[in-house]
């Protein structure tokens, strides 16, 4: 940058020996080095520049690399309550669209520098050659200065603005794209349409305002730079009539002066890409610095030992919203029991699944493994305890295999292919097109409702995980998926302790205990028989279900 900047100031210190040495003197040997003077110039000129982008561009896409990277490990540490709170659209838009702003500001950096170099290079050959006229040319500088950073900070807000739009366009966009079949279900696209397009619309006028501020900066500096040179053909011309300098000392000067033009105009330029980085630089760094955004800790203890009991004690949970999902609950889970989960819905059930593996933790009370506070363990060695098979099966767009050896990539061949066999999935997988290498699909959108739940109890097979939670695994599916699925589970469940959340009593009834939960507490515990003479609500839920089947059998 340095080489580039002074290579401009040589080129304008040139005009005055060919001026007065070529035009005036006529010397021929002067004739002869200067074309060549100015050829070399040129060249160093152009191998600076050349070298300068590289290094530039190399370092502008590392800096992306790491600040990806770095919001990434961020975003992806956080725990669960983050997403339940955030559009995952804005999310995405600063990783995406906020960094890119920081790398593209670094061109502008460079760009600013490299002006400012040769500013003032140009400045000292202006000054050398003429003070006087320097002072002239001077007057117009508060008149560039000024609208720079007027319209600099008028720049960021707006910018800042259009940044907040975009991420409320690609929250849309990941809304609409992810429940498309509901859109379309609804004929609802003329109103998705709508909806974009008043947020596109709020974009592009934010973006033709950006477009307006730097436009009005841009002739600012113009007039005001041509306001310091005709103060300087008025004074310098009168000063070469007057012959109180040479004619080549002039040129040198307006030269110089004219060459100061394009630093000033770049300079504008990279104010203006500074000062949109700038708004996406505190997006993202205030993304990474925020005290309040804390990746979700464990502790030191490793979670090695066989499991022997999961304690809940007097636990008190409330979401963020303030709805207490459970309220003083108490009981305990030992080694190779199945214990079961039910009640109505917005009971509190599933709340156990996302507390055992501390997707969330509790506001009062305890749960513990082996005697030890859930706190106390590492977050890794505690989920990998435990093996979790829910109603939203979620799937990668990856291979069937890479699905199944999700997590655990190093179980085998063999072992993969066991669990595809227990979990009765390897019939289908076989009829896929590419067997066990296909590609599934975005949420595994390729599969029906049956074959996820499939692949999700052969992932969990694979894990062999001591303690293994279902939450609602068979209440999406129809009858024939149930029963392969049902069969499925009683092979992920044998020699395996299990929490089973169930909507369907039928799923459960050979559970050694059944907690019978509402509005967030244990109402009774018992098994199958008792619990139909003890407990009304049970009862009645029984009820309500064999009445339903006999319809449907009647039916």
């Amino acid at each position: 940058m340095s080489a580039a900047g002074l290579c401009d100031a040589f080129t304008a210190w040139l005009v005055k020996p060919a001026m007065d040495e070529i035009f005036v003197n006529k010397d021929h040997g002067v004739l002869l080095i200067l074309p060549l003077a100015f050829l070399g110039v040129t060249f160093l000129k152009a191998a600076m520049k050349l070298l300068q982008n590289y290094l530039m561009q190399r370092c502008g896409l590392k800096v992306l690399e790491v600040l990806r990277d770095e919001m990434y490990d961020k975003i992806i540490r956080l725990p669960v309550g983050f997403f339940d709170a955030s559009r995952i659209g804005v999310v995405m838009s600063q990783v995406m669209t906020d960094v890119s702003l920081i790398r593209s500001s670094l061109p502008a950096v460079v760009t600013l520098i490299r002006q400012i170099i040769t500013l003032t290079s140009l400045a000292a050959v202006v000054i050398w050659q003429n003070a006087e006229l320097a002072l002239w040319a001077g007057i117009g500088v508060p008149l560039v200065v000024f609208p720079l950073a007027h319209f600099g900070r008028r720049m960021r807000r707006v910018n800042r603005k259009v940044l907040e739009l975009a991420g409320d366009i690609n929250s849309l966009l990941q809304e609409v794209l992810s429940g498309i079949r509901v859109v379309k279900a609804f004929g609802a696209e003329r109103r998705e349409m709508e909806r974009f397009d008043v947020e596109n619309k709020k974009t592009a006028g934010l973006s033709m305002k950006s477009t307006l501020i730097s436009g009005w900066a841009s002739v600012s500096a113009e007039v005001a730079a041509a306001v310091g040179v005709c103060l300087v053909l008025l004074v310098g011309g009168m000063q070469v009539i007057d012959g109180k300098q040479s004619p080549g000392s002039f040129f040198s000067f307006i030269t110089a002066l004219v060459l100061m033009y394009e630093p000033v105009r770049k300079f504008n330029g990279a104010n203006f890409g500074i000062n949109a980085a700038l708004a996406g630089a505190e997006r993202a760094f205030g993304f990474l610095d925020n005290p309040d955004l804390a990746a979700e800790t464990g502790g030191e203890r490793v979670l090695e030992e066989p499991f022997e009991e999961l304690v809940f004690s007097d636990v008190v949970f409330c979401y963020p919203d303030g709805t207490r999902a459970l309220d003083g609950v108490s009981f305990s889970v030992r080694a190779g029991e199945k214990v079961a989960l039910v009640g109505p819905s917005g009971a509190g059930k599933s709340t156990f699944a996302n507390l055992v593996p501390r997707f969330y933790d509790p506001q009062e009370g305890n749960i513990s493994i082996n005697g030890v506070p859930l706190r106390e363990y590492s977050l890794e060695s505690l989920r990998k305890m435990i093996a979790m098979v829910s109603q939203e099966t979620f799937l990668f767009n990856m291979s069937v295999r890479d699905n199944i050896l999700y997590g655990v990539p190093d179980a085998g061949e063999e072992k993969m292919k066991a669990a595809a066999a227990a979990a009765y999935a390897d019939v289908f997988i076989s009829a896929l097109p590419d067997g066990y290498d296909t590609i599934i699909g975005e949420r595994g959108v390729k599969l029906s409702g049956g074959q996820k739940q499939r692949l999700a109890i052969a992932h969990a097979l694979v894990k062999d995980a001591p303690l293994l939670i279902l939450d609602e695994a068979t209440s999406a599916l129809d009858s024939e998926s149930e029963r392969i699925v049902q069969a499925a589970l009683e092979n992920l469940m044998a020699h395996r302790t299990s929490i089973v959340i169930a909507h369907r009593l039928s799923t459960v009834l050979d559970a050694n205990r059944i907690l019978v939960i509402d509005k967030g507490r244990v109402l009774a515990e018992g098994r199958h028989e008792e619990l139909l003479s003890l407990n009304q609500l049970y009862a009645k839920l029984y009820a309500m279900q064999y009445d339903a089947g006999q319809g449907g059998q009647r039916a």
